[in-house]
């Protein structure tokens, strides 16, 4: 049976030139930039033309960009870093409700270590209160986190008026751009950001290196004590092989935005107008224009989300219910909460993550399989049987 895979916000394929580029330094090229050698001193070249190319792609400084084991740690790294190193200026630190685990467990641990977290709203299309997130801010406030784009529903928030914001209060401004790296084109001087967090499997690199950006002048503190790698703030043989994969996939990226997005665009609107025109009882969830050109989330009432999951594995079709880091879980989803959705629905909900190897012959059998599972568990569900024998009034999705 041919995969047909649909879940590209949980994962990406290494594209072939990133596994090219890659080779060498995992069988030919193996010195360890640390040593003085030759074959150490050409690694840990191409270690720092890789930290350029990264920079260079935020239209950031190279002595700005950090080497990571992936978002997650990109992202605690950020948060506790910075929050550490600036405590003597206060302890309150600013969040959204819709962030990955990543930054809200984080948070958590924070707030155990005696840091107070706000976390803001945000409406019903995933889009963070400005008003709210500005009346939090204190003469406490040290940091504001704010993810570019949510993994689960899509939505692109608002991140130059955050910025702007955080300029304006003197307060240092992270966003989690894990979805959005690779995809969106991300200037962080433009946007006023302060500290960026990426992850190369995301955009058809390579799974255990990410990237964390850190504008010069802001004080953090390392979380990996040792050697001296990475300018001292984080300790560890370098992953070269990995690096050098995260670059070359982000520059491979960056160069082809605009016809990838135009090619997402084009087989995420085909399908949200067949889903929204062939099933009944369906509800688009997040921003329909501010979203990421590859996402589509939809809560499909009367269905079970894990159970539709199953029956579309069975056709060899990959999609997702949520984050991939918390797959392992049967709550529903905090985001779709936090945009209002009720514990019943969330539960049904699908996200399709889109992917430059989609095609529409891919697209239409997506589509025509959800068609078919849906009215299938439909017809064995008690709660739309209720409803066609008008036991059950439907309220708003």
């Amino acid at each position: 049976m041919k995969v047909r895979y649909f879940d590209n916000a949980a994962t990406t394929k290494v594209d072939e030139r990133v596994f090219e580029a890659m080779k060498p330094f995992l069988t030919t090229d193996y010195g360890n930039p640390s040593s003085i050698y030759s074959i150490g001193r050409e690694t840990k070249k191409k270690v720092e033309d890789s930290r350029d190319i990264v920079a260079k792609c935020l239209n950031a400084k190279s002595n700005e960009i950090y080497f990571t084991s992936c978002g997650s740690e990109a992202d605690n790294t950020a948060l506790k870093g910075i929050a550490y190193a600036n405590k003597n200026k206060g302890n309150h630190i600013i969040t959204s409700k819709i962030e990955h685990p990543a930054i809200l467990n984080t948070c958590k641990q924070l707030e155990k270590e005696g840091f107070e977290v706000s976390y803001i709203s945000v409406d019903k299309n995933g889009i963070v209160d400005l008003e709210e997130l500005e009346s939090k801010i204190k003469d406490t406030t040290i940091l504001i986190s704010i993810m570019y784009a949510n993994n689960e529903i899509g939505t692109i928030e608002p991140i130059k008026e955050i910025g702007q914001i955080a300029k304006k209060h003197n307060v240092f401004f992270h966003t989690d751009a894990v979805q959005a790296a690779g995809i969106i084109k991300i200037d962080v001087q433009d946007l006023g950001i302060d500290a960026l967090s990426l992850s190369a499997h995301k955009f058809h690199g390579p799974k255990g290196v990410g990237a964390l950006y850190v504008k010069s002048g802001v004080k953090f503190n390392n979380l990996i004590d040792g050697g001296h790698q990475e300018r001292s703030k984080r300790a560890g043989t370098e992953n070269v092989a990995g690096i050098v994969g995260l670059a070359t996939a982000l520059d491979i990226a960056y160069n082809s935005i605009e016809e990838n997005t135009k090619y997402l665009k084009e087989l995420r609107d085909y399908y949200i107008k067949n889903i929204e025109e062939k099933i009944k009882f369906v509800k688009l969830n997040g921003d329909r224009e501010k979203r990421l050109p590859s996402n589509a989330n939809f809560s499909f009432r009367f269905i079970e989300g894990e159970s539709l999951l199953l029956n579309l594995d069975l056709k060899g079709i990959c999609a997702s219910s949520g984050s991939a880091c918390t797959s392992g879980t049967l709550d529903p989803s905090h985001v779709l909460l936090a945009i209002g959705l009720k514990h019943e629905i969330a539960h049904g909900s699908l996200r399709v993550s889109f992917g430059i190897d989609n095609t529409k012959e891919d697209v239409d059998y997506l589509i025509d399989s959800l068609v078919e599972i849906i009215n299938r568990l439909r017809e064995m569900s008690p709660l739309y049987e209720d409803y066609v024998e008008g036991r059950y009034e439907l309220d708003e999705m």
